[in-house]
Parts: C-alpha cells; structure tokens; sequence
C-alpha cells in the first residue's frame, strides 16, 4: 500500500477523558488524510459534551512524530498542492489552539518538525527521556515556518531558533524541558503513563469552566493564528518548488 494511504486516527471516551490515538507505520509521520484527520477528531472532541480533558498520544515505542509525509513532500508540483500540504500541521495546531478543552500530550519518543510543533500545541505535554527534538526543515531547504508560531510560543524565539537554525542535530528530552516544552520527562513509557494517569486524575475532579477559562487564557493573543499560520503555509509551499529546494530533497533521498 502505499504510505501516503495509510496511517489512521482513532478514540475512545472514558470517565470524561477522550484519549486519541494516531499511528502511520513510518516512524509515525503523518500524510495530509491522517492530519484532517487528527485537526477533526481535536475538534470534534472539544465540542462533547462528555469529555473534560483530550489526550493525545500516538502508537508505538520510540518515534511519537516524524513529521509531515515525506512521500507527499516530494511529489508537489505546484504551489496550490505545497499551501495544501503545509497546511496539514497549520490545522491540527489551530484546532488544538480553538479547542475548548485542556489538551494533555504524551511524547514517548522522537519528535521531529511537525511533530515538534503538536508537542507545543498541546497544553501540557510530558515525555518520555527518549523524546529528543529536531526541526529538521532547513536541510531540506525549507524552514518551520508553519510550526514556528507554536513553538516559540511554549520555548521563545531564542530556543526555537536554535532548533531552526542547527537543524540537523538532535536536543534532547532534558533540554526541551528545561526549555518549556515538556513539563516532565520519566524512564520510560510505564512512568509516563503512571504520572500521566496521575494528572488526569486530578483533572477529571477539576472543574470543567475553570479548565475552559484557563484554556482561553493560555491561548490570548493568537487570535489572528488562522490567517498567520495560513501565510506561513504559503511561503512554505513556495519554497518547495525552488530548484534549491528540489535538489537538497533529492540529496535527502538518497542518504
């Protein structure tokens, strides 16, 4: 099958929890299906009446995101099909921004590009030691301008531009907690469920408009975040068309 078809998102409700789950089988990078996907299932779930708090987490060990699908990076053509494609992960951070509901994220392992940028959409986010961080958009003659907005948001422009910038070299979960961007890192994948269940725990008996407030208060100050992240997506889907971009895309390739 091929990769740009497969992939899925799924989740269940439980004690007023929506637990959402997404899985690609390449180191769960995820195609623009799986990310209207996830932006809809986020959306949707913020409106429920049933659910308090939405976790989300993706399936496996040791990659949580490997950002956006390379397979689709490499057969754009034009800047409409690009501003489409960059578009994916502008969605899915607006959603987690106009969601209603505190979002809890759990990173039980790598995160790159995209997947960096859904670490810093949620609204607390705990990780695993092995949840390293890269912003790998620059060797290939790009930028994390869709991500950028949400990551410097949670770490600051200095801590996101040295992601940006060394865009080949892996940080690790130490250094984005000590930059903000996870609240805590454990051992491995049992400690972060148990802490997590922990936490929502404590929220399942918070109270609901409280937590809603709270989320509007988090988020003030991004209310223009459609139309910035929308131009984001475009100078994106420009770049992807340049023959520099083309040439460090193909060199990518054949590492």
């Amino acid at each position: 099958m091929n990769p740009i078809d497969q992939g899925s998102v799924s989740h269940h409700i439980e004690k007023h929890v929506a637990t959402i789950t997404f899985e690609h089988p390449l180191s769960n990078s995820l195609p623009g299906k799986v990310l209207n996907q996830l932006a809809n299932t986020i959306a949707d779930l913020g409106q429920d009446p049933a659910v308090s708090v939405i976790l989300v987490q993706s399936a496996g060990e040791r990659a949580f995101c490997a950002g956006a699908s390379f397979d689709e990076l490499v057969a754009i053509d034009d800047l409409e099909v690009g501003k489409v494609f960059f578009s994916g992960f502008a969605n899915v951070i607006n959603a987690c921004r106009k969601c209603p509901k505190l979002i809890i994220g759990r990173v039980q392992g790598k995160a790159v590009g995209g997947g960096v940028g859904l670490a810093a959409a949620f609204d607390y986010t705990m990780a695993t030691q092995f949840a390293s961080v890269k912003l790998s958009e620059l060797a290939v003659g790009i930028g994390p301008f869709v991500v950028g907005p949400a990551v410097e948001r949670k770490i600051g422009l200095s801590a996101m531009s040295q992601l940006a910038i060394n865009a080949t070299e892996w940080q690790t979960a130490q250094w984005a907690k000590d930059k903000g961007l996870y609240t805590e890192i454990y051992e491995n994948m049992e400690a972060l469920d148990t802490g997590i269940e922990a936490l929502l725990q404590k929220l399942r008996g918070s109270n609901p408009e409280a937590m809603q407030l709270l989320k509007k208060v988090f988020w003030e100050g991004t209310e223009h975040w459609d139309h910035l992240l929308a131009e984001r997506a475009a100078m994106s889907g420009q770049l992807v068309l340049s023959d520099f971009t083309k040439n460090a895309i193909n060199s990518f390739k054949k590492k």
